[in-house]
């Protein structure tokens, strides 16, 4: 009989700094309200945050320590390049996180557990590796687009979430077929409607995590993680039964893999590094298409130096391995939308010890926030930062201080290169395929999804031609 999922207690907290701790002036307002008005209105909150206070300021929000926000490189290069054991990512997210991913999440865990972990899952997702999913990134994405009716306005992020969930499937979990396939997408489906919903934050806010069962929706997440847990693990369980057979996918090189001691990752551990792929993975690159969109769409120009490239590089051909480092233009494209809308604000670590930020002396028990979105919109780092100009980005190599949509330091996305390839494939797709536009009367306001920020409405659009090839 499969064993239950064991969620195993959160790890010790540091200790909160002193009341009377001098830190930087910022919102006045109780967290419970400052924490709120982040999740109704995202970018504004930061962004009115930014210039009543300028580059520092301290934010409190429900269930995290006082918080000093940063926008200032110099302040980030302190943050990301500072002694990971003294500033500890994962214990800046685990309160939030912990009870959703799992205990064993690589986003929670600091120190040597953070290390190892992070070491075991970063080969596939580096160098030729990615490259042997370009394939089923296009035969997923030509699908999608096939289903799309014309002239009739239909979401595009839920479109793009389709292809990035079932590229996770196939390409992570190593999933495309069969009854199995059905059940983990029926579940994920379920999953990631809730984190999407209204409801979300009822998943984020530690203290509204009532579990009241199927009528609360914090009860419906424990009962549909449950349900993962219990295919995956039976998935698990049978390649390692079976072996994985020189299978390509994540899931099957993480079952082989083995630390420097030759030990095996545990099933608990496979199974929240499974769901953070899948949470982080997912959402994070849908997203980041779906602010793509919004900003080449209503641009013809862009439009037409995009296609104009792609035609000039590809010759007719899908993309491939070869051509990524050649789409300069494209890179450009998405560098700029990441720049002007990131789907991540923030990131956070807390102080296990004093330590000296940006010229301040802070004491330990404080959180302290490289701010991406506020960093972003400088103009002294981003002449006119309200205009969408991918040209910024051509031939230029910018500050990993300065242009962090990644995160930073020991902790930047691992899974950065598989997300761009997977963007810049799926991209291509649709410029070669299909003609979209705007919905009429649509109004875009930016909106917080489970932890990421994405276009209201899911970006309604219509398809108004589909291309020869």
């Amino acid at each position: 009989m499969l064993a239950e999922p064991r969620f195993q207690a959160p790890p010790a907290r540091t200790a909160g700094p002193s009341p009377r701790a001098a830190l930087p002036p910022g919102p006045r307002r109780p967290p419970l309200f400052q924490s709120l008005r982040y999740v109704r209105r995202p970018y504004e909150a930061v962004e009115e945050s930014g210039r009543r206070w300028g580059h520092c300021f301290t934010a409190r929000a429900l269930g995290q320590p006082p918080t000093v926000i940063f926008a200032d490189p110099e302040a980030i290069r302190d943050i990301f390049a500072g002694d990971p054991d003294e500033l500890r990512g994962g214990e800046g997210n685990a309160w939030v996180l912990g009870p959703i991913l799992g205990w064993h999440s690589l986003l929670v865990l600091d120190g040597a557990r953070h290390f190892r972990e992070r070491k075991l899952l970063l080969p596939p997702f580096h160098g030729e590796r990615i490259h042997v999913y370009g394939r089923i990134m296009r035969e997923i994405t030509r699908r999608v687009i096939d289903t799309w009716s014309l002239g009739r306005p239909f979401p595009v992020h839920r479109e793009l979430q389709a292809i990035t969930l079932d590229v996770i499937l196939r390409a992570v979990f190593g999933i495309d077929e069969g009854e199995e396939l059905a059940r983990l997408r029926a579940c994920l489906l379920r999953l990631l409607a809730l984190a999407n919903s209204s409801a979300a934050a009822f998943l984020f806010i530690p203290a509204l995590r009532i579990d009241l069962g199927r009528f609360s929706p914090w009860g419906r997440f424990v009962r549909d993680r449950r349900d993962f847990a219990a295919i995956l693990l039976a998935e698990i369980a049978r390649r390692r039964r079976e072996g994985t057979g020189g299978r390509s996918d994540v899931l099957s090189m993480l079952i082989e893999a083995r630390d420097e001691h030759g030990e095996a990752m545990q099933d608990e551990e496979l199974l929240d590094e499974m769901f953070t792929l899948l949470m982080a993975g997912h959402e994070t690159t849908a997203t980041s298409l779906a602010w793509v969109l919004h900003h080449v769409l209503p641009r013809p120009d862009v439009l037409e130096k995009m296609r104009a490239e792609l035609g000039r590089v590809l010759d007719g051909g899908p993309v491939g391995p070869e051509h990524v480092v050649k789409l300069e233009y494209l890179d450009a494209v998405i560098k700029e939308s990441a720049r002007l809308t990131p789907v991540a604000t923030n990131v956070l670590r807390v102080l296990k010890a004093p330590a000296r930020i940006g010229g301040l002396d802070l004491p330990a028990g404080v959180g302290v926030s490289a701010s991406i979105y506020l960093t972003h919109h400088r103009p002294d780092l981003w002449p006119d930062p309200e205009r969408f100009a991918p040209e910024r980005f051509v031939g230029a190599r910018p500050s990993p201080y300065a242009f962090l949509p990644f995160g930073g330091g020991d902790r930047r996305c691992l899974g950065a290169a598989f997300a761009t390839y997977e963007m810049k494939v799926v991209l291509a797709e649709l410029l070669a395929r299909v003609d979209l536009r705007v919905a009429p009367g649509y109004r875009m306001r930016p909106v917080l999804r489970t932890v990421t920020v994405a276009p209201s409405a899911g970006m309604p659009v219509v398809l108004e031609a589909r291309r020869p090839g």
